[in-house]
C-alpha cells in the first residue's frame, strides 16, 4: 500500500476544517489528516521535511512570507491557498511565494476534488508530463493563406521567449514547406520517425530532430525530396505525439488542409487550434465550415481560436465584421507585410530574424508571449478577478 499523503489544514474556521475533512474522508486510507493547527504551529514536529504533504491554508493578505517559508522548508509539499475573493495582486504574490493552487471560499466540492486529483498525480509523477506540454496546431482547410509562416515563426518565437524545448512538426507529407522556409536539410525526416515509433524517447528525439541554429527549437519535417505517400494510422499519430509531449514544453504543428485521419487525430490531441483565415469572403466561408465541423467533433470553444493573417486595418471587411460573421472573437491578427515576409522567405530565414523590428515580426513575438504566458496564473486571474485582466502583464513583471 502506498504511503499516506499528509494533509495539514491551517485555519481557525471550524466549518472550513470540517468541510475539508469530510471531503478527504471519501478517500479511504489515502490521507493522514492533521487538523487544528495555526499559522504559529511548528510543522517540523508534525511532518518530516521530505514527506509528501498538502498544506491547505486559509490565507490573509499578509501571509505571503508564511507561504514562502513553508515552500522553502518542505521540499515535497504542495500549498493550496483558500481565500474569499482573492484579487489579482494577491494571486500573483501567492504563486510567486510558492502556492500551487488557489481555492475560492466558500469551497466548491468539484473544484476541491479536481485540485486534489491533480496533486495526487503530481506526487505519483504521472501529472508532470501531462502538464508540461502545450500542443498548438495551425490549421486551415484553404491553402495559400500563410499557415507555414505562422507555424514556423510562432515556434521560433516560443523557443526564444521561453528558452524551453519547442518542437515544430510539418505534417504536410510530400508538400510541406518548412524546410524551405528555414533553409534546412534534415538528416532524418518525419517518415523515419513513424517507421521507428518504438524508439521514441527523449534522447532519440533530441538527437534525430533538426535543431534550428543555436535555439531550443527542434524541427521535424518531411524529406525535401519527393517520396510516395505512406498510410499513417491514428494509432501511430497518437503514439508519436505522446512521445513528443514527454520531451517538449511546446509542440507547434503545421498540417495540410485536408480532413484526413492523421489531421483529425492531431486536432483531437491539440490544446489549441489556430484556425487561420484571411479577410475575404471565400476564406471566411471556409472558416465557417471548419468551425461547424469542430463543433460536431465536440471541441471546446476555447480550444479553437481564430487567427487572421495578412490583416489590414483599412480593409473593407474589419475584424469586428469577421467576429460578427463567425460569431466568435478573433484571438490574434497578423498584419499584412508582403515585402518583409517575401524577403525572409527568399533568404530562407524567418521574418523575426531577418527583420525583427517589422510589424509582422512584432506580431509573432506578441503571439508567442500570449501563448506562453503562464496559463495557470492567467486562468486564476480570469476566474477570481476578471476585471483586473488589463493589469496582468504589468503585475507579472519580475
Amino acid at each position: 500500500m502506498a504511503e499516506k499523503i499528509s494533509v495539514i489544514i491551517v485555519s481557525q474556521n471550524d466549518r472550513l476544517r470540517e468541510l475539508i475533512g469530510m471531503f478527504l474522508n471519501e478517500y479511504e486510507n489515502e490521507f493522514n489528516i492533521i487538523d487544528g493547527v495555526s499559522l504559529s504551529s511548528d510543522f517540523n514536529y508534525l511532518i518530516d521535511k521530505n514527506d509528501r504533504a498538502i498544506f491547505f491554508i486559509e490565507s490573509t493578505d499578509d501571509s505571503t512570507e508564511y507561504i514562502k517559508n513553508i515552500y522553502d522548508n518542505f521540499s515535497n509539499s504542495k500549498i493550496v491557498i483558500i481565500k474569499e475573493n482573492p484579487d489579482v495582486t494577491f494571486i500573483v504574490n501567492a504563486i510567486k511565494a510558492g502556492a500551487k493552487e488557489i481555492l475560492g471560499y466558500p469551497i466548491i466540492k468539484s473544484e476541491f476534488t479536481a485540485i486534489l486529483e491533480k496533486i495526487k498525480l503530481q506526487f505519483s509523477g504521472e501529472y508532470k508530463n501531462q502538464d508540461k506540454c502545450k500542443m498548438i496546431t495551425v490549421f486551415s482547410n484553404k491553402g495559400g493563406i500563410g499557415k507555414t509562416s505562422i507555424a514556423s515563426n510562432l515556434a521560433y518565437e516560443l523557443a526564444q521567449t521561453t528558452k524551453e524545448n519547442v518542437a515544430l512538426i510539418d505534417l504536410n507529407f510530400q508538400f510541406g514547406d518548412i524546410t524551405a522556409f528555414m533553409d534546412l536539410q534534415p538528416s532524418f525526416d518525419i517518415s523515419y520517425m513513424f517507421d521507428n515509433l518504438n524508439l521514441l524517447n527523449n534522447d532519440f528525439l533530441l538527437s534525430t530532430m533538426e535543431k534550428y541554429k543555436d535555439t531550443s527549437l527542434y524541427v521535424l519535417a518531411d524529406s525535401p525530396y519527393f517520396k510516395p505517400s505512406k498510410k499513417i494510422t491514428t494509432k501511430q499519430v497518437t503514439k508519436f505525439f505522446e512521445a513528443l509531449k514527454k520531451c517538449f514544453s511546446y509542440i507547434v504543428v503545421d498540417t495540410d488542409n485536408t480532413f484526413d485521419e492523421k489531421t483529425i487525430t492531431t486536432l483531437d490531441l491539440s490544446d489549441i487550434i489556430f484556425l487561420v483565415t484571411i479577410v475575404n469572403l471565400p476564406a471566411l466561408r471556409n472558416c465557417q465550415r471548419c468551425l461547424g465541423l469542430f463543433e460536431k467533433l465536440g471541441y471546446d470553444s476555447k480550444k479553437t481560436q481564430i487567427l487572421i493573417n495578412r490583416y489590414m486595418e483599412n480593409d473593407e471587411i474589419t475584424a469586428p465584421d469577421v467576429e460578427n460573421l463567425l460569431k466568435k472573437k478573433v484571438y490574434w491578427k497578423v498584419p499584412n507585410n508582403y515585402f518583409a515576409l517575401m524577403a525572409s522567405i527568399n533568404k530562407g530565414i524567418l521574418v523575426t530574424e531577418n527583420n525583427p523590428t517589422s510589424n509582422v515580426a512584432e506580431s509573432y513575438k506578441g503571439l508567442a508571449l500570449q501563448v506562453s504566458d503562464s496559463v495557470f496564473r492567467n486562468n486564476l486571474i480570469k476566474k477570481f478577478s476578471p476585471e483586473d485582466g488589463r493589469r496582468v502583464n504589468k503585475i507579472l513583471e519580475i
